[in-house]
C-alpha cells in the first residue's frame, strides 16, 4: 500500500499526540507541528497527503492556514479540527476547501472512519491527475500524425469533434495508410470515454477461430490449448472504446454473434455459460467497399447498418496533395531529433517530387519515406538525390512520365533492395501484404532472373 502521510497541526501537546498515535496505530505516517508557521515550514520541505488542522490556534488560526494550504497545496486534503460549539466555522472552513471536520472530544474509531475515507478520495484524485497526464501523452503519441490543412481533413477534424461526445456506432473508410486508426483514437480522446480503455484488433491480421476468442475471450478447457481462462476484448473495453480495423474481412457468423453484443451489450466467453456485460463504444474501419460486399453476400446487412450509423471518411493522399509539406516537414523534425540530426526541411526538388508521387500507402508510406531520407541526407534540407529511392527516373518527371511508371519505379527498386520480401518491403513501403500483391500484378512486375 502506497504511504498516506499526515500532519497534525495543534497548539495542545497532549491533542498532538493521542491523535498521532491514534493515527500511527492505523498505519499512516505521522508529522505534528504546534502552530501555523511550523505546519507551513513542515508542508514546504515535505510532501503530505493531509492535514488535521485546529481551528483555534495562536497566532496564525486554521482558517488563515487553511487559505495558505489551498493556494500554495492544493493537492493536500485539509480536515479541520474544532469544539462543538464552534461547528459554525467548520462549516465555513469546508466552504473555503476543507475536505471535513472533526469534532472534539475525538472517537477514534470515527476518526479512523473518516481518515480512511479520506485516504481512498485522495487516492482516487491522484489516479485521476496520472490519467490525464497518460491522456495527454497518448495525444502526442498517437494524434500527431493526424495533420492537415486542406479542406477534406478540416471536415474530418470538425466531424471528429462533433460526433465524439456521443456513444453512436462509427464506421471509419478510406484507403489503407490514411489514418483511420489515429482518427478513431482522436474520437476516443475527446469523448466521455477517454479515461477508458482503447482496445484495437485488426480483424483481417487474425485467423477466423482466433479472432473469436480475441473478442470474446474463452474459460479454461474451452479449446485445445486453452490451459486457464483469458478475457477478450470485448470485455477488456469496458467503459471505453472497442476499435475493429478491417472490419470487412469478419465472417458472417463473427458478424451475427457482434450484432448481439452490440444489441444486448452481453456475452459469453467461449465455453463459458456465465453472461458478461460489456459497456463500450464501437468504432469500425475498412478499407473495402461493404456495399459491393453485401450486393455479393459477403457481408450482412443488417450488421453493416448497426456499425455505420455515422461514416467518417478520411481521404488518400493524393486528394490533399497541399498538405504534404506539412506532413513531411512533420515527420522531418521528429526522425532529425530522434536520430540526432540536423535536417530542418525540404528543398524545392524534393518537395517537387512528394507532391507529384501517387503515394499508394498514403500517410503512412509518407512517413516510411521520409524516414527514409532523414537517413540518407547529408544536408539541413533533403534534396531530390534523398530521394532518388522514390522516383529513381526523377527528370522525367518533367517530361511527361505518368504516375504509374513512377509508382511502378518504386515499387521495383524497394522489392530488388530487399531481396523480393514481400513483408519487409511492403512495411517499408506503408502498405500492408495484400495491397503489395495487388500492385505487383497490377504493374506486373518480376524478380530481374524472371526477366525476358
Amino acid at each position: 500500500m502506497v504511504p498516506f502521510h499526515i500532519l497534525v497541526v495543534d497548539d495542545e501537546e497532549a491533542i498532538r499526540e493521542s491523535l498521532a498515535a491514534w493515527l500511527i496505530k492505523a498505519g499512516y505516517q505521522v508529522d505534528t507541528a504546534d502552530s501555523g508557521d511550523t505546519a507551513l515550514a513542515r508542508l514546504h520541505k515535505h510532501p503530505f497527503d493531509l492535514a488535521l488542522v485546529d481551528i483555534k490556534m495562536p497566532g496564525m488560526d486554521g482558517l488563515e492556514l487553511l487559505g495558505h494550504i489551498r493556494e500554495k497545496h492544493p493537492e493536500i486534503l485539509v480536515v479541520i479540527i474544532t469544539a462543538y460549539g464552534s461547528i459554525e466555522s467548520a462549516v465555513d472552513a469546508m466552504k473555503q476547501g476543507a475536505s471535513d471536520y472533526l469534532l472534539k472530544p475525538f472517537d477514534p474509531e470515527h476518526l479512523i472512519l473518516l481518515i480512511a475515507k479520506l485516504a481512498e478520495q485522495k487516492a482516487l484524485m491522484d489516479e485521476n491527475q496520472r490519467l490525464r497526464a497518460r491522456l495527454a501523452e497518448h495525444d502526442d503519441v498517437w494524434l500527431e500524425d493526424l495533420l492537415g490543412q486542406s479542406d477534406k481533413m478540416r471536415r474530418v477534424f470538425e466531424e471528429i469533434e462533433r460526433i465524439a461526445q456521443t456513444d453512436t456506432p462509427i464506421l471509419i473508410t478510406g484507403e489503407t495508410g490514411t489514418g483511420k486508426e489515429l482518427v478513431a483514437r482522436a474520437i476516443h480522446s475527446r469523448s466521455q470515454r477517454a479515461f477508458g480503455p482503447f482496445v484495437a484488433i485488426n480483424c483481417g491480421a487474425m485467423d477466423k477461430n482466433l479472432l473469436e476468442s480475441e473478442l470474446f475471450g474463452h474459460e479454461r478447457g474451452a479449446f485445445t490449448g486453452a490451459v486457464q481462462a483469458r478475457r477478450g476484448r470485448i470485455e477488456i473495453a469496458d467503459t471505453g472504446t472497442l476499435f475493429l480495423d478491417e472490419v470487412g474481412e469478419i465472417s458472417s457468423h463473427m458478424q451475427v454473434n457482434l450484432l448481439r453484443v452490440l444489441e444486448e451489450s452481453t456475452f459469453f466467453r467461449l465455453g463459458g455459460s456465465r453472461e458478461i456485460t460489456s459497456d463500450f463504444r464501437i468504432i469500425c474501419a475498412t478499407h473495402r467497399d461493404l456495399p459491393a460486399l453485401m450486393e455479393t453476400g459477403r457481408f450482412r446487412q443488417d450488421f453493416y447498418f448497426r456499425i455505420n450509423v455515422i461514416n467518417v471518411q478520411v481521404p488518400p493522399l493524393r486528394e490533399r496533395i497541399e498538405d504534404i509539406p506539412l506532413l513531411a516537414l512533420h515527420f522531418i523534425q521528429r526522425f532529425s531529433r530522434e536520430m540526432g540530426k540536423n535536417v530542418k526541411g525540404l528543398s524545392t526538388d524534393a518537395l517537387n517530387l512528394l507532391e507529384t508521387y501517387n503515394w499508394p500507402g498514403n500517410v503512412r508510406e509518407l512517413k516510411n519515406v521520409m524516414e527514409r531520407a532523414v537517413v540518407l541526407s547529408r544536408e539541413e534540407l533533403v534534396n531530390g538525390q534523398d530521394l532518388t529511392f522514390l522516383a529513381p527516373d526523377a527528370p522525367s518527371l518533367k517530361t511527361g512520365k505518368s504516375l504509374k511508371e513512377i509508382e511502378r519505379s518504386y515499387i521495383r527498386t524497394t522489392l530488388e533492395a530487399n531481396s523480393w520480401n514481400i513483408s519487409r518491403s511492403a512495411k517499408i513501403l506503408g502498405i500492408d501484404r495484400g495491397t503489395l500483391a495487388r500492385k505487383i500484378k497490377t504493374l506486373e512486375l518480376k524478380k530481374s532472373r524472371d526477366r525476358k
